[in-house]
C-alpha cells in the first residue's frame, strides 16, 4: 500500500523529521486559502501515487496571489499517468543549496533492509544508479540491532558530505529506521533532502510503502487507502472481484494464478512483445467473471491481441470457455484471441471452443504467447 506524499510528510513530521509548512487543498480556493495562510511563493503539488509529476505538469511554483487559482484549477483538471488530480499539497517554497537521497528499502537478495544515501537527489534514485553509481552508498541493516549512527556517518563519509550535516543526517535517517520497523514499510525515502541556506537539512519530498501482507497489524492505513489512485478500468475490474494491473505494452492477458500470469507475461517477452496488463482472474471463476474479464481488456485501446491462459484447477477450463463463448460475438473489437486451455475440463473446454473460429487455439503457453505476438503484429502492420 502506497502513501501519498502528504500522508508519508504527517509522518516524518510526527519523528521529527523537518517538512516545510503545507496544508492540503480540493479546490483552487482551498488552495489560495491555504496559500495565504502559508505566505508566498508556495508550490503546489499533484497528490497522485506516480513518478514523474514535475514532468507531466503537476508540480508547479506560484509567486502570488494574482496566479493561484489558475494555476491549481490547471492542476485540478489534469491527469497523471491517468490518474485523475483531485487533491493538492500547497507548500512553501524552500531554497536550498544541495540535494541528497535518503531511503530505506527492503533488498530481497540480502533478505534485510538496506539504507541507501546519494549525493545525488532530486531525480529518481533508479537513474542514479544507472549514470551515476558513484554517487550511492548502501549499507544492509540488521533488523535485531536496528540502524546504528555508525552507519550513517560511514555512508556519508564515503560521499564527501560535509560533517557539520552528519549529526542531522544521523536523527533524520534514525526516524525513518523507526518508522520503516514500527509501520512495517517495505520502503520510507526522502527525495530531496536539501540543505537550506540556514545549514539544516529539510525533506523536500517524500514516499511510503506499507506491507500489504501486514495491514491486519497496521489497521490505521486501511482507512488512508482509497480508488483514487486507481485508473477507471482497475476500478471496474475490482468490482468484479478481479486482479487487474494496467502495464504498457499490447499484448492482453487472462490468466488464472499470479504466478502463471508472470510466466506468461515472460512468455509474451520472450516471444518479443510486451503485456498490456497483469490480469488473474482467480480460482474458481465463473463465466461471468470470465465474461468481464475478456470486456475489460478489450477496452485498453493499446491492446492489438489477447492472450488466455488457463490451467484447470479449481477453476474449470469448460467453464471458462462457457464464458468465452457468452461474450464473443458481443466484442466490439475484432481482434485476434488465443486460448490455451490445461488442466481440469480442458478437452471439454476446447470442444466449446472449436465452434468458434475466431478462438485461436494453442497447446502449450510458448506457442501460444508466440501466436499471440505473431497476430499482434499483423494487426499493427
Amino acid at each position: 500500500m502506497k502513501l501519498y506524499e502528504y500522508q508519508a510528510k504527517l509522518l516524518f513530521a510526527r519523528e521529527g523529521i523537518p517538512i516545510p509548512k503545507s496544508g492540503l487543498a480540493n479546490s483552487p480556493i482551498e488552495a489560495r486559502q491555504m496559500a495565504a495562510e502559508i505566505g508566498y511563493p508556495v508550490v503546489l503539488k499533484a497528490q497522485v501515487l506516480s513518478g514523474g509529476r514535475g514532468k507531466a505538469g503537476g508540480i508547479r511554483l506560484v509567486r502570488s496571489e494574482a496566479e493561484i487559482e489558475t494555476t491549481a484549477n490547471l492542476i485540478l483538471n489534469s491527469q497523471i499517468r491517468g490518474i485523475p488530480v483531485q487533491r493538492l499539497l500547497v507548500e512553501k517554497a524552500v531554497d536550498f543549496s544541495r540535494e541528497f537521497y535518503l531511503g530505506i528499502v527492503n533488498d530481497r537478495s540480502l533478505a534485510k533492509p538496506i539504507l541507501i544515501l546519494s549525493s545525488t537527489g532530486g531525480i529518481e534514485i533508479e537513474e542514479v544508479a544507472l549514470t551515476s553509481p558513484d554517487n550511492i552508498e548502501k549499507a544492509a541493516i540488521n533488523p535485531l540491532l536496528g540502524l546504528q549512527n555508525y552507519t550513517v556517518r560511514a555512508l556519508a563519509s564515503r560521499l564527501g558530505i560535509d560533517s557539520s550535516l552528519w549529526k542531522a543526517l544521523q536523527q533524520i535517517a534514525a526516524a525513518l529506521w523507526k518508522l520503516f520497523d514500527r509501520l512495517d514499510a517495505t520502503l520510507v525515502e526522502i527525495n530531496p533532502l536539501v540543505v537550506t541556506p540556514e545549514g539544516t537539512l529539510m525533506a523536500l519530498d517524500g514516499k511510503m510503502t506499507i506491507d500489504d501482507n501486514a495491514l491486519y497489524r497496521q489497521k490505521d492505513f486501511l482507512e488512508l487507502s482509497d480508488q483514487i489512485v486507481e485508473t477507471p478500468t482497475e476500478q471496474e475490474a475490482r468490482k468484479f472481484g478481479l486482479n487487474y494491473i494496467q502495464l504498457n505494452g499490447n499484448i492482453g492477458c487472462m490468466v488464472n494464478g499470479a504466478g502463471l500470469a508472470m510466466a506468461t507475461m515472460d512468455c509474451i517477452q520472450q516471444a518479443g512483445s510486451e503485456p498490456a496488463n497483469f490480469l488473474d482472474i482467480g480460482g474458481g471463476a465463473t463465466a461471468d467473471k470470465v465474461a468481464a474479464a475478456l470486456s475489460i481488456i478489450m477496452k485498453d485501446p493499446k491492446v492489438s491481441s489477447v492472450l488466455i491462459n488457463i490451467f484447470g484447477g479449481i477453476t474449470r477450463c469448460d467453464e471458462v470457455a462457457k464464458g468465452l463463448a457468452s461474450v464473443i460475438n458481443e466484442i466490439p473489437r475484432n481482434l485476434p484471441i488465443v486460448v490455451r486451455l490445461a488442466g481440469t475440463n480442458a478437452e471439454e473446454g476446447k470442444k466449446i471452443l472449436e465452434q468458434y473460429p475466431q478462438l485461436l487455439q494453442a497447446n502449450t503457453l510458448m506457442s501460444a504467447a508466440e501466436t499471440a505476438v505473431r497476430e499482434s503484429r499483423q494487426v499493427l502492420a
